[in-house]
Order: C-alpha cells, then structure tokens, then sequence
C-alpha cells in the first residue's frame, strides 16, 4: 500500500491544530525568569520564559502590553497568563501572553542593580573621573573575542576611517565563567605594558545571563583603575552594563566605538583644507582693507605736505618769542619810568633838600635831636648844614 507523504506545512498546520483544541493550553498561567527581551518598534514584546531545567517563547501583542504596570526586563521574574499556540511558519510552539505581573525581581536583575548602586555610591561613575578619549590614538586596543562580528566591525570601520591606524587585538572570552576574572586582567595587562593609546571593550548582543562578565565588580574595578581610556561598547544600544557606566565612554554598537576611537582622515583633510581657504580668504580681505587704509593716509595732505605743519608751529613759535620780547622790553620800560617816578618822589622827600632850603640837622651820639626838651645844658651837638658839619654846645 502506498502512502503518500504530507508536505511540512500541512504538519505543522496537524500540530497547531491538535495544540489549539486543547483546553489546557488554551488558557495557562505560568511563572519564570524573562530572557532575550526585545520591545519592537511595532509595539509588541518577544521574550523567552526559563526557569533552571527549561525555556519557551512568549509573544505579547501590542493590544495587551497596555495593561502592563511595569517595564518588563531581562532577569526580570514574572508570572504571564496566556494560551499555548503554533506558529505555523516556524514549526515553533509559543505562549501567546495576554497579561503578565512581576513576581520579583530574578537574582541576576538584583544583584546587577545592588552592585550599580554600590559602585555609584563609590564614585566610579562621576564625571570627574572619566579620562578623554585622544584625538589621533596610533594604536587601538580591542578586548573582545577573536572569532565574532565585533572584531571584524571595528577593523573594517576603523581602517576606512584611518588606514594608518594599528588594531591590536588581545582575544578575551566575553561570556561564561570566569571571563570576568580574564577581562579584568586583560584590561591590566594593557595598561602594565601601555599596549595601545585607547582602549575598546565590547561584544555583541544578548541576554542579561550573556552580558553578565560586564556587569562583574572586577572587570568594573579594572576599568576604573585603567590608566589608558576605555570605550565601552557591550551589547546593542538598548543594553547597560556596569561596564558602560565606568567606562569613560559608552558606545551604542562596537562599530560605533570603532567612529569614537577613531578620527576620519578625510574629514580632517576637508576640514584643514577649509580652514586654509577661509584663512586665505581672510589674508586677502584684510590686506585689500589694509590696501584702502595705506592709500588714504598716503593721499592724505600731512603726507602729501610733510613740513606744512612744522611751517605753522614754527611760525607759531616766532610769534610767541616776539611776543615775549615785546612783553619784557615793554616791562622793563615800564620799571624804569616807575623807578624814575620813585626816585623823584624820595628826591623830593630827602633831608638833604630840606638842608638847601637853609635849614640843618641836629645830632647828639649819632642821633637826631629833633625837640627842644632834650637839649642840657653843656650838651654837645654835631650840625649838619649843605656844606659840611660844626661842632655846637647848649648853653
């Protein structure tokens, strides 16, 4: 008897309708730990629901997310009510969640926000502490594995960027056990040997449980402690890490860290090319206004005419000596006419005149005697006439 084959999609179309008539599954209510949590553009959530023996998808539509009281996140422990169905395309079994409550907070969440707020309390997140990234590194330091994307990312964007600039690699595990431990010591052994000027530290996306090495006290501590700069480039541009808040820069994507690190040659070509432009435009309009400035002062009547002005001063000069000349001979005329007055004048006062007119002056010991009550008896007397002196006696 020939059986004939049924094709995958009319499998799967069985098996979503066997899960879609049973009753149990229509309606489950279950509780575990959120993984992979993706918020789409569209509105609807994609996330995975483990506990520690399993996983399963959920898919949330943007018709029930409204009645979320929270912003659901990976680590997070939730309880999600919903019917189990198939989603035919993939041949995967998924929970269609309808409403979903936290119930606590899973234990790498806890510990990822008790050690943030530990750490910031410290001051491994201020401002002050983070270091400038350099302008023009020769040589970038990447801590990342040897084998992903992230690598290739960063050689690609950063040798588009500069051609001359020097990758060098020091291959890190950047999930799993003890890749902490590894980073840390990596991000010393950078530092002890000064390998590189900047340094990027990054991976790709995933879970909270794959990011965790970022978000250990050691590899936090390694950064703070890190002489040379470090770019922070962990998970996609949703995704935080412990790493990314001590880092002196976070960058979005590891390629994005490659943009940061990195200064394009060619813009900076273009940008001293319009420097020189602008510097020589600025030359030429300042020495045209130079040009219109020398012109003017040269056509100017003190320049055309040097010695006009020193002419009027000295014309200006002669005028006042002769006017100084006038004034000292006109002051010295006038002393003499007033000495002349003056000396008249004493002329006219003078004893001697008086002497002329016959009359004489009387002296006893060099002084005049000029009442009758101080003459004595005997008293002796010197007679001044006009012609000369006699001796005299009171009797």
């Amino acid at each position: 008897m020939k059986i004939n084959p049924i094709t995958v999609s009319e499998l799967n179309l069985y098996i979503k309708d066997k899960v879609a008539e049973d009753e149990f599954l229509n309606s489950v209510f279950v509780k575990g730990e959120i993984s992979n949590f993706k918020h789409h553009y569209t509105g609807h959530m994609y996330f995975t629901l483990k506990d520690e023996k399993s996983l399963i998808k959920c898919v949330m539509f943007k018709s029930s997310t409204a009645t979320l009281n929270f912003v659901p996140k990976d680590g997070m422990k939730v309880m999600v009510l919903g019917s189990v169905g198939v989603f035919e395309r993939d041949g995967v079994y998924q929970i269609y969640a309808k409403a979903m409550e936290q119930d606590g907070i899973g234990n790498l969440y806890e510990a990822y926000e008790k050690l943030k707020a530990k750490l910031e309390e410290e001051g491994l997140f201020d401002e002050a502490h983070k270091k400038k990234i350099p302008f023009m590194p020769e040589t970038i330091g990447v801590l990342t594995s040897s084998t992903g994307a992230v690598i290739r990312d960063i050689i690609n964007v950063s040798t588009r960027r500069n051609p001359n600039v020097h990758i060098r690699l020091l291959p890190v595990p950047v999930q799993g056990e003890g890749a902490g431990d590894v980073i840390a010591k990596a991000i010393r052994f950078m530092n002890d040997k000064r390998l590189a000027d900047v340094l990027i530290i990054g991976r790709g996306g995933g879970s909270l449980e794959d990011l965790w090495p970022f978000n250990e006290e050691v590899v936090a501590r390694a950064i703070y402690d890190s002489e040379i700069p470090i770019i922070s480039a962990v998970g996609h541009e949703t995704d935080f890490t412990i790493a990314d808040f001590v880092a002196d820069l976070r960058a979005p994507t590891p390629s994005a860290a490659a943009e940061l690190a990195v200064a394009d040659v060619e813009e900076i070509k273009y940008t001293i090319s319009l420097y020189n432009r602008r510097l020589k435009m600025a030359l030429q309009k300042k020495t045209e206004v130079m040009k219109l400035r020398y012109d003017k002062v040269m056509s100017s009547h003190i320049f055309r005419e040097p010695l006009y002005r020193i002419n009027d001063y000295y014309i200006q000069i002669d005028k006042m000596v002769k006017g100084i000349e006038s004034a000292a001979v006109k002051k010295v005329k006038d002393s003499k006419i007033d000495a002349t007055r003056l000396i008249t004048k004493l002329d006219t006062l003078s004893p001697l005149k008086t002497l002329i007119r016959g009359y004489c002056i009387a002296e006893s010991d060099g002084k005049m005697v000029s009442k009758a009550k101080d003459l004595k008896k005997d008293m002796e007397l010197d007679l001044r006439f006009q012609d000369g002196n006699k001796k005299a006696r009171v009797l």
